[in-house]
């Protein structure tokens, strides 16, 4: 087992509850910022990247809420490693933010932030936030 790091991000996005959700927790939502295309099959999803693919399976999916992945690779190695997306609504301004959860190796934190900030801000072009 490696010794992987949780962290987590919060990054503000201009967006209706109701669509993110759907960009975090369907193979169409996801494949128009987080990959080049998504599959889904018995909660195993598929996403493709330049050629390559990785398998993640969800875990968890709160309505409205969250969704949870495990990356099969991880899963395999006995890793209870996870990426979680969720949505969070400020309770006085409204303002809506993801909260990324995701592990990596302590000398990787770094560069595996800077990727999901891009993906964040691919997710925000995408629905004109």
């Amino acid at each position: 087992m490696s010794d992987k790091i949780k962290y987590q991000l919060e990054i503000e996005v201009k967006s209706s509850t109701k669509v993110l959700y759907n960009m975090i927790s369907t193979p169409s939502g996801m494949s128009e910022w987080f990959a080049d295309d998504v599959n889904i099959k018995n909660d195993v999803f598929t996403f493709f990247w330049d050629g390559s693919s990785e398998e993640a399976k969800l875990l968890t999916k709160r309505k409205g809420e969250s969704v949870k992945f495990q990356w099969v690779d991880d899963f395999e190695e006995g890793e209870k490693t996870y990426f979680e997306l969720a949505i969070k609504v400020d309770e006085l301004t409204n303002d809506v933010a993801i909260i990324i959860t995701d592990f990596a190796e302590e000398d990787e934190i770094e560069e595996a932030q800077l990727l999901w900030e891009n993906q964040i801000n691919s997710l925000k072009k995408t629905i004109g936030s």
